[in-house]
């Protein structure tokens, strides 16, 4: 009886070092690529280091100096409001975008298979394969979105990418055609396991399609557009290959958003501490949003409760 005693104590006791165990793997890969970089760029951030100039390749310590110099210039203003432009138009589009193509998806009709394949096809392609597809459509003398807008009545080839007035459009353009159908598959999960009684007493009370879609599935779906909407801002605040292939940033950074500018600012400039403090601006942002989305939602819940 006794060994047994023994050895069930033991078993107590080595049975809260598992879960530990577990984690052990995320901890280290959270504090390897998350933590490391983020304290070393914070850490950087104070200090003055150009690596393509002599006199400044040592780092100076200068405390705020890269970020009183970021926002005291015209070209980061820009480039900010750029950005802020940039993701909050796409991302609410192609949220609600993704939204409608599962709707319209989710029936049991024959062929609904090459639909859902076509809303999500745009997904499956790379990024830059994407915006080399697009670079043809843009086009400005004979490039097919030119001549749609033609067929609207709108006359004379229109520069998408070399026109500052219209190359922020044309990226935005690329980055709601690419996304929209992944926002769809989550969207289309959600719906497919909704409880399908209470749409059945919802039509036995008389309520048509847009009364069970505003007052039934939307509200159903708050966790999933929770989870869709963090990771479509997060995205769109990193998403920046479309630039590299259809405007470079330009014209006259028209088209930079912040992610291209820290890309410029440390590989072209060689500016260490600007990168940095780049780096440390945007991970404020996302922080700042992420959390007051999840407040949000969390209000939200409690108002549905």
């Amino acid at each position: 009886m006794a060994p047994t005693i023994v050895t069930t104590r033991k078993r107590k006791r080595r049975e809260p070092i598992l879960p530990y165990l577990l984690i052990l793997p995320t901890f280290i890969f959270v504090a390897m690529f998350t933590a490391w970089p983020t304290l070393l760029a914070l850490y950087q951030s104070f200090f003055r280091q150009r690596l393509n100039i002599a006199r400044f390749r040592e780092p100076t310590f200068i405390g705020l100096g890269n970020y009183t110099a970021l926002f005291s210039d015209d070209r980061f203003l820009l480039v900010l409001k750029n950005t802020l432009i940039y993701v909050v138009v796409t991302a609410p589009i192609s949220i609600i975008l993704g939204f409608l193509f599962a709707v319209l998806i989710n029936r049991t009709i024959k062929g609904i298979g090459l639909a859902r394949l076509a809303f999500f096809q745009p997904t499956i392609l790379p990024m830059v394969s994407a915006a080399t597809i697009w670079m043809f459509f843009f086009t400005p003398d004979y490039g097919l979105w030119n001549t749609f807008l033609q067929y609207l009545g709108y006359n004379g080839p229109q520069n998408w990418t070399g026109n500052p007035d219209l190359a922020l459009i044309a990226i935005m353009i690329v980055a709601i055609w690419k996304n929209a159908g992944y926002y769809m598959i989550f969207y289309l999960a959600g719906m497919q396991s909704l409880p399908t009684d209470v749409y059945e007493a919802a039509v036995l009370d008389g309520a048509n399609a847009w009364q069970m879609m505003w007052y039934i599935t939307l509200p159903l779906l708050r966790r999933t557009t929770l989870f869709v909407s963090t990771i479509a801002f997060i995205g769109a605040f990193q998403l920046v290959d479309h630039i590299f292939v259809l405007t470079k940033g330009g014209p006259s950074r028209a088209s930079t958003v912040l992610l291209y500018y820290l890309w410029q600012m440390r590989f072209e400039n060689q500016d260490v501490g600007k990168a940095a403090a780049l780096t440390i601006i945007l991970i404020i942002f996302l922080l700042l949003f992420t959390v007051t989305n999840f407040a949000l939602s969390e209000r939200k819940e409690d108002a549905y409760a």
